[in-house]
């Protein structure tokens, strides 16, 4: 099966993977920003989120083979690649082992390390939706809000909620085994996995995910890299400061 993308553009091709309960669609204004400087930018549903496949699976190897057939299927031999945070482990992943196929790659605040377990109000706060009571996005959005206080992630989560039929909502993503899957979020790429080639990091200026210990970190398995910070933004630095972010990227490809 292949991944449901957003294809915008014509030109060098440049993958953007989201991040966990995400969809391509997150990335539609920046992607239509990258499309004008002349990229062929492909927004990329992850298995399990936004209009791709629902499968018991859920690694970063199995997310990194969903990505070589993608290539394979629309004929892409060398990409530009981009993820964030979920997506930029699934980009690392995919960089290591198969170097050949990226020109570019840029990873959006995550690092290689391994990260606790940190979605449980997420995770609660969806599974409490039922949607045999709600009928629109505003109750949805008021039974989230017993779980999750931060207005921003509500309306983030919100996007999963899709029209199944008339009168019935339903979500996108697979909760159930996202769920059951969860401690693969948080998986270290391979200790002994090295990438060469040069590497863009970002982080966000208010983000926990990169810090400063961790350039240490990141500098034994990406030895040619770099990291820049987006100022007045956390972890969703590309939505946050999407100028300095467009500019910063544009800068480095």
């Amino acid at each position: 099966m292949v991944l449901h993308s957003q294809i915008i553009g014509t030109g060098t091709p440049f993958l953007i993977l989201h991040g966990f309960m995400g969809m391509g669609d997150n990335w539609k204004t920046l992607g239509k920003k990258f499309a004008k400087d002349g990229y062929q930018v492909h927004l990329i549903d992850q298995r399990n989120h936004g209009r791709s496949f629902h499968d018991p699976v859920f690694t970063y190897a199995a997310m990194a083979e969903d990505l070589l057939l993608y290539c394979g299927h629309h004929n892409l031999d060398k990409i530009i690649l981009l993820g964030h945070s979920m997506g930029g482990k699934t980009a690392m992943e995919f960089a290591v082992k198969h170097p050949e196929m990226v020109s570019k790659l840029l990873i959006a605040d995550i690092g290689p390390k391994h990260y606790p377990q940190h979605h449980q109000d997420v995770l609660k706060g969806l599974s409490s939706l039922d949607f045999s009571v709600i009928k629109t996005r505003s109750d949805a959005d008021l039974a989230l809000s017993r779980y999750i206080k931060d207005v921003g992630t509500r309306f983030f989560l919100l996007k999963n909620i899709y029209w199944l039929e008339k009168g019935q909502l339903g979500l996108r993503v697979n909760l159930p085994v996202v769920t059951k899957e969860i401690t693969q979020v948080g998986k270290a790429l391979e200790a002994g996995a090295i990438y060469e080639k040069e590497v863009l990091f970002l982080r966000g200026e208010h983000s926990g995910y990169i810090t400063s210990i961790d350039q240490i970190g990141i500098q034994k398995q990406f030895p040619n890299s770099e990291i820049k910070t987006i100022s007045n933004a956390g972890h969703w630095l590309h939505a946050e400061n999407p100028l300095q972010f467009h500019h910063i990227v544009v800068n480095f490809l």
